[in-house]
């Protein structure tokens, strides 16, 4: 693997506690998404042109600031996004440099690009933050406007390959709640041995400030947050597959 390159498009860093990953984790947020998620929080991470650039050792000179506190607490790094796979060789490296320094690392990505990621990559991963954003074809595409296959296929690698996996599914009234629909990932999580855990996420218009910034509409601007019960009834949903579900 390739460790030797130079730079890659960066949006921003952050430390975040319980959602990026266990323990403290400082969060890179590389620039570039493959997806328009109709409820992306982050619409100003979807372009490269607009992140900035950084060095692979600027950005494991920030992270050595913080090395004692993240260690401390349990955590590690996160790289994230956009969609870091669209960077595989800068995230590949960054990965790399962050086992070598004796870090815990997580990857957090939809998988729609996941045959851009590199054994040697997925070697240096000590767990992968995948997103199933829906189990059904149609859905997916309308909800995300790309396919749903490249994401199944690498979540099947990761399991052939023995990487503990978290799968994230964000909880969409009216998109991703009808009990059949959160069925068919529940099944087919329940298949891979490598899957730890499943964070079921509300969905949140946290982001929608940022659509207004840039001029642009948030497509679920309308829709309403779902309330506690929805929530529990979809962690209880995964949790009878035998899946631990937060």
């Amino acid at each position: 693997m390739n460790t030797a390159v130079g730079a890659g498009r960066i949006h921003s860093w952050d430390l975040s506690t319980g959602v990026d990953g266990p323990g403290t984790r400082f969060v890179l947020f590389v620039s570039g998404c493959p997806l328009r998620c109709l409820y992306c929080a982050n619409p100003d991470t979807w372009y490269m042109r607009d992140g900035r650039e950084a060095t692979v050792d600027q950005v494991m000179a920030e992270i050595e600031k913080y090395r004692a506190f993240i260690t401390t607490a349990g955590g590690g790094v996160t790289i994230t996004g956009g969609e870091a796979l669209l960077q595989p060789a800068f995230t590949a490296a960054v990965l790399r440099r962050c086992k070598e320094a004796g870090l815990h690392t997580a990857l957090d990505t939809s998988g729609f690009l996941g045959a851009r990621a590199t054994d040697e990559l997925l070697a240096d991963t000590d767990l992968v933050l995948l997103d199933i954003k829906s189990f059904d074809v149609t859905t997916y595409r309308k909800l995300t406007g790309g396919a749903l296959a490249p994401t199944l296929s690498f979540a099947t690698r990761l399991d052939r390959l023995g990487v503990p996996v978290w799968i994230r599914y964000v909880l969409v009234p009216g998109w991703t709640d009808d009990p059949a629909a959160v069925d068919g990932p529940a099944r087919f999580v329940a298949g891979l041995g490598s899957v730890d855990r499943v964070d079921v996420l509300p969905f949140h218009k946290l982001g929608a400030h940022k659509y207004d910034a840039l001029g642009i509409p948030f497509p679920l601007r309308d829709t309403p947050a779902p309330d506690p019960a929805l929530t529990e009834r979809v962690r209880e949903q995964f949790r009878e597959h035998g899946l631990r579900a937060h």
